[in-house]
């Protein structure tokens, strides 16, 4: 097993530890060290078991409150899954009828007849506008 050096507050620890999880050590250790120096920082030299019981419940506080939003987090993960399972399952939605405007067939031909008369108008205005040779 190997045995590891972690400074916490200014101090050295030796700590044992499985194989591989070396990493997770120190960076349990750094954490912890975090805690204790913003303690000593503010309340200057503590009794050893004092600053690392402070910093600990320090630490468990703040894990406390990750796993208050964590559980948060769950319950609205949750929820939008269920919302999605629903939405999924519900039928597709009723078609909409659309109904697009039709001109009647009568006005048409009167427009058609009023274009007719204008075109025929404006040739007649070419026509007499136009010089005599």
């Amino acid at each position: 097993m190997p045995e590891e050096k972690v400074t916490i507050g200014g101090r050295d620890y030796e700590v044992a530890c499985q194989p591989g999880e070396e990493g997770f050590l120190h960076a349990a250790a750094e954490m912890l060290d975090t805690e204790a120096r913003t303690l000593s920082a503010q309340a200057g030299r503590l009794p050893e078991s004092r600053m690392l019981l402070m910093a600990g419940l320090m630490l468990a506080d703040k894990t406390a409150g990750l796993d208050e939003q964590m559980r948060a987090r769950d319950t609205e993960i949750e929820a939008l899954r269920a919302e999605l399972a629903a939405l999924k399952s519900a039928p597709p939605p009723a078609a909409e009828k659309v109904e697009v405007p039709v001109i009647p067939t009568s006005v048409l031909e009167t427009m058609a007849e009023l274009a007719a008369r204008s075109e025929a108008l404006a040739d007649a205005v070419e026509t007499k506008a136009a010089p005599e040779d």
